[in-house]
């Protein structure tokens, strides 16, 4: 789940209305939702973040091997807390000296030196939050996905709906390409 959204998006509002040519400010509102939306849109086709946002994993229980576990979401920042529930329901910080999450990893990796503790109630035993994405700033999230969320945006405001079949336009497809994480299926 979601628990810090992006402070800023990777495309600015003047730098949108710059690529559309566009000086009057009658739109401005469509225009960054536009902004919003194809940002959202783009991080779930690469599934990658773009900008710095802090996320919370629950589960219920440790994977099998309870020395290792990868997060799911990337680019992988850092851990911000690791909690397990005992069984009066009490949080139980893990202390940060226990385990490792390196940044460098491209995926968000937690090496345990030894076993977490086993959570004590039986379903939401164990939280996880965390940072993920390119960085806090625009020019943090590489120059192809920002051409790709402006072109989008720019798709979409031309189009208003109109095309049946409004599938990712191949320019932006092509743009953000490189960037995707493919799947283990």
């Amino acid at each position: 789940m979601l628990i810090g959204a992006p402070a800023i998006e990777p495309v600015s509002l003047a730098e949108m209305k710059s690529w559309l040519r566009e000086d009057a400010s009658d739109e401005d509102q469509l225009i960054q939702a536009l902004i919003v939306s194809a940002r959202m849109t783009l991080e779930a086709y690469v599934r990658r973040f773009f900008v710095t946002q802090s996320w919370r994993i629950i589960m219920d229980a440790w994977p099998q091997d309870k020395t290792r576990l990868v997060l799911p979401l990337a680019p992988f920042q850092n851990v911000s807390a690791i909690r397990v529930f005992d069984a009066a329901d009490v949080a139980q910080t893990v202390t940060s000296n226990s385990y490792r999450a390196p940044a460098s990893s491209a995926e968000g990796r937690i090496v345990f030196s030894s076993a977490p503790p086993t959570p004590g109630r039986c379903a939401d035993g164990i939280e996880i939050d965390f940072v993920v994405g390119y960085g806090g700033l625009a020019a943090h999230t590489p120059e192809p996905l920002r051409r790709a969320i402006m072109t989008l945006a720019a798709h979409w405001r031309e189009r208003r709906g109109d095309d049946p079949d409004d599938a990712l336009p191949y320019a932006v497809a092509q743009l953000a390409s490189p960037f995707r994480r493919q799947r283990l299926t």
